[in-house]
């Protein structure tokens, strides 16, 4: 029913700069919150960043003044611009979104393949 496809994953050194996409489709009637969470190898998947339907933004931590998370809800795409990478930002990124479809009542969460980004030198 809904599909999340995300892009934009790859190879850099640190220091470099990436931005990720994430596109929503399928019967989507609303969305609501969006956002992107991380899973490096050996460790649980952990949340980097969410974004409101109306532009509210949280980031964790580690992330803070180096991420940015936006949306387009015209296009039910969410992004995460990543500046100032490190070694320790590698890890597969998967994009989370509440969505209600036409068939359903409730918000669902739906997630997306992942895309890997690797920070080397």
């Amino acid at each position: 029913q809904v599909q999340l496809v995300e892009s934009g994953g790859g190879l850099l050194q640190p220091g470099g700069s990436l931005r990720l996409s994430c596109a929503a489709s399928g019967s989507i009637r609303s969305i609501n919150a969006m956002g992107w969470y991380r899973q490096a190898p050996g460790e649980q998947r952990e949340l980097v960043a969410t974004i409101s339907s109306g532009g509210y933004t949280y980031y964790v931590d580690f992330v803070k003044g180096r991420f940015t998370i936006s949306r387009d809800n015209a296009k039910n795409t969410v992004y995460l611009q990543m500046n100032s990478l490190k070694p320790e930002d590698t890890a597969v990124y998967y994009c989370n979104a509440n969505v209600r479809t036409w068939s359903d009542t409730l918000y669902r969460a739906y997630w997306g393949q992942g895309t890997q980004v690797t920070v080397s030198s």
